[in-house]
């Protein structure tokens, strides 16, 4: 069996960029290490959105330009990518159908073990792609670890990991 490592949406407009946060900076250093040390293979996901992003529903929502194709904010944080191969999952929304159908053919050629989730935000995109991954595939255990997450607020990253905690995901490391 092998183990796998979603790091979700570790780009720019997240870290320091557009929507940047002070907790989401004190990460990075945190996730680089989860993935150097990490056994088992490594996925990306990169928020990805069009040059009319504020036309979206998320836009009309959250009109803030963010993570458009293409642009500084949209590229993974520099050097994340080079610690070891891994792929990169282009997403349109919060959570990703795409990863999930991977991740399930994934498990076809070889079981895998567990499913550990982090990065950016706990409460946005975390939770979207943990509860989504649950319904593609609900016997895998899948896990977060809170230290290498954060959220858009300190108390939504809380919510967030209570919320998943219900649904029977596993926090690590709060």
């Amino acid at each position: 069996m092998k183990n796998v490592l979603i790091v979700v949406d570790m780009q720019n407009d997240f870290i320091d960029g557009a929507l940047g946060t002070t907790e989401a900076v004190s990460i990075v250093d945190r996730v680089a290490e989860k993935i150097r040390s990490f056994d088992g293979e490594v996925i990306f996901t990169r928020d990805t959105h069009p040059e009319a992003y504020l036309d979206t529903q998320e836009g009309k929502n959250l009109p803030v330009v963010h993570c458009v194709a293409g642009s500084e904010g949209w590229q993974i944080h520099e050097g994340l990518t080079e610690i070891r191969p891994c792929c990169v999952i282009d997403k349109p929304t919060f959570g990703s159908a795409e990863l999930g159908a991977v991740l399930a053919q994934r498990n076809e050629e070889e079981a895998i073990g567990e499913i550990t989730l982090i990065g950016l935000c706990t409460d946005i995109c975390v939770i979207s792609n943990a509860l989504l991954i649950k319904a593609f595939l609900p016997e895998v255990p899948v896990r977060v670890d809170a230290a290498c997450c954060a959220g858009v607020t300190p108390q939504s990253h809380r919510n967030a990991l209570e919320a998943m905690k219900m649904c029977q995901i596993r926090i690590d490391n709060e």
